[in-house]
C-alpha cells in the first residue's frame, strides 16, 4: 500500500520534523545551468530579450467536463465570472482556514477545458477535489519532468525582454497585436499556428507558447534564428532560478496543509512521495507551530484579488480576516558589507557563515529566516534570496509587520540555521550571522514595477 503524506507525517513525529529533516533542496529546473553564462542571461530579460524554456519544470493538470467553470470557481479565491474559452489568469487557492495553498496559472481551452500550470502543489489539490467533490469534471495530469518517466505532451516557450516584440514579430512573420497583460492569443512559428499568452517576467511585453512536444526541436531553432539578429540570451537554470525574485512573485510558499483537521482527508490522499511530501524546510526562523510558517492570501499580495461574489474553499475564514491588520510583502537589499562578511568568513573554516550559492541562495523548498527590528525583535521572515546581476545587489522576497514595510525601513535578516545547521545534505556546520537589510519596492526591477506590476 502506498504511504500516504499524513502516514508520514506520523511517522515523523509532526510536520515540522518531517520538513525540517527532508532530503530535498531547493525547487529545480531540469535545463542546461547555464548557455552563457547567468549574468549576461539575467540581462537580458532587463536590456535585451531572453529565451527561457519552461518546458520541463512545471506540472500540467488539464481538467475537463461539463462541471469544469464552477468546480475551478469553487477552489479558487479569485472570481471567474468572466472567464472561459481564451482566457487566462492566475488560479489562487486556499485551505479552508483560509491560510494560502499557492498559485497556478489557469488556461481556458475551451468552454470545457482548462489546463493548469505550474509548481505541483496546488495541481494535486485540484485533482484531488475533482476526484472526491460531486462534480462532473476529469483530470489528466502531465507531471513535470523530474517525476514523469514519460515525455512530456508539450513544449512551453517563453520569450521576454525590452527587444522580445521585435523578434517575436520576425518569428511570426509579420506584426502581433500587443494583448494587455495575461491576454490570450496567438502566434505563427514555422508555419504553424500556436496558442500564446502575453507575459512580463522582467515587466517588458512578451510571450509564452506552447504546443505539441513533437514540435520541440523545430520551434526552438526557429526562436534562436530570430533571435540572432538581437544578440538572443538563451537563459540556464541557475538564472531562470532567479527570475521569482526579480519580479516579486514569491514561487512557493509553504502550503496550508501540513496542519487541521479539515485537510486530514487530502494528507491522507496525497501519496508521501509527492512533491509537497519530500519538501524541505530551512533558516532561521523556528517554530513549534506550524501555522507561524503559513501566509495569508493579504500577506503576499492576493488580497486584491479575492471576490466574495462566489462561494468558494476558505471564504468563511477569509471574510473574518478581511478587516485585520496584516504583514505586508516587500523586496530587502542586503548590505554589500555584511554579505561579503559572510563569503570572506568561508576562509576561516569552523567559523564561517552559511554559504551564499550564486545567484540563488536558497537551499530548501521553503526557506524562511528570521528578520529583526533595530531593537532585535521578531518582524517578520524572508523567504527566496537571489543575487540580481544588473543592479549588484542581492535582494530577497520577504513579509513582514506592515510598519516596517516602508521603503527604506532598515531591518536585519538572521542568516543560516541554529546549532551550526541542520542534517540535510545542502546544509554545511556554520554559524548564523547577522545581515543589514533595507525594505525596497517589489517587483524590484525599476521595469517590471512600471510596466508588469499596474497592468
Amino acid at each position: 500500500m502506498t504511504r500516504s503524506l499524513q502516514n508520514k507525517i506520523d511517522q515523523s513525529g509532526g510536520a515540522l520534523d518531517m520538513l525540517r529533516n527532508a532530503q530535498s533542496g531547493a525547487y529545480a529546473f531540469p535545463v542546461q545551468p547555464e548557455f552563457t553564462n547567468w549574468r549576461e542571461e539575467q540581462r537580458a530579460w532587463r536590456e535585451g530579450v531572453a529565451l527561457m524554456d519552461q518546458s520541463f519544470h512545471m506540472t500540467d493538470l488539464y481538467v475537463e467536463g461539463p462541471d469544469v467553470m464552477k468546480f475551478v470557481s469553487e477552489l479558487a479565491i479569485n472570481s471567474f465570472a468572466k472567464f472561459g474559452d481564451n482566457k487566462a489568469k492566475q488560479f489562487i487557492a486556499c485551505a479552508p482556514n483560509g491560510y494560502l495553498i499557492g498559485d497556478m496559472i489557469i488556461f481556458g481551452l475551451s468552454d470545457t477545458l482548462v489546463n493548469i500550470v505550474g509548481r505541483p502543489t496546488v495541481a494535486n489539490w485540484v485533482e484531488f477535489k475533482a476526484q472526491t467533490g460531486n462534480y462532473d469534471v476529469k483530470c489528466d495530469r502531465d507531471e513535470r519532468s523530474l517525476q514523469n518517466p514519460k515525455p512530456r505532451k508539450t513544449f512551453r516557450f517563453e520569450v521576454q525582454g525590452p527587444d522580445a516584440w521585435a523578434v517575436l514579430e520576425k518569428l511570426n512573420g509579420g506584426t502581433i497585436d500587443q494583448p494587455r497583460f495575461f491576454q490570450m492569443g496567438q502566434i505563427n512559428v514555422a508555419g504553424t499556428t500556436y496558442r500564446s499568452l502575453r507575459h512580463g517576467m522582467g515587466g517588458a511585453p512578451g510571450l509564452e507558447f506552447w504546443g505539441p512536444v513533437e514540435h520541440y526541436d523545430d520551434v526552438k531553432a526557429a526562436i534562436l534564428e530570430a533571435g540572432k539578429d538581437f544578440n538572443m540570451r538563451q537563459v540556464g537554470g541557475r538564472a531562470y532560478s532567479s527570475a521569482a525574485v526579480d519580479s516579486g512573485w514569491l514561487a512557493c510558499p509553504m502550503p496550508a496543509i501540513y496542519s487541521d483537521d479539515s485537510m486530514k482527508e487530502y494528507r491522507e490522499w496525497l501519496p508521501a512521495a509527492s512533491f509537497d511530501g519530500i519538501a524541505s524546510l530551512g533558516g532561521s526562523f523556528i517554530s513549534d507551530k506550524i501555522e507561524d510558517y503559513y501566509f495569508t492570501p493579504w500577506e503576499v499580495d492576493y488580497g486584491r484579488l479575492i471576490r466574495f461574489d462566489h462561494d468558494f474553499v476558505g471564504r468563511e475564514a477569509l471574510e473574518k480576516r478581511a478587516e485585520d491588520q496584516h504583514r505586508k510583502k516587500v523586496s530587502l537589499v542586503m548590505n554589500p558589507d555584511d554579505t561579503m562578511a559572510v563569503y570572506r568568513s568561508q576562509m576561516t573554516p569552523g567559523q564561517n557563515g552559511k554559504a551564499m550559492e550564486m545567484p540563488t541562495a536558497h537551499y530548501a523548498s521553503y526557506p524562511y529566516d528570521r528578520v529583526l527590528n533595530a531593537k532585535g525583535d521578531h518582524v517578520g521572515v524572508s523567504t527566496y534570496t537571489s543575487f540580481l546581476a544588473p543592479d549588484g545587489a542581492w535582494v530577497t522576497l520577504a513579509v513582514v509587520d506592515e510598519e516596517f514595510a516602508q521603503e527604506g525601513t532598515d531591518l536585519t535578516i538572521l542568516w543560516g540555521e541554529p546549532n551550526g545547521g541542520s542534517n540535510r545534505p545542502t546544509v554545511e556546520h556554520h554559524q548564523q550571522m547577522p545581515v543589514r537589510a533595507t525594505v525596497s519596492g517589489w517587483p524590484f526591477s525599476k521595469l517590471a514595477q512600471s510596466g508588469y506590476r499596474p497592468e
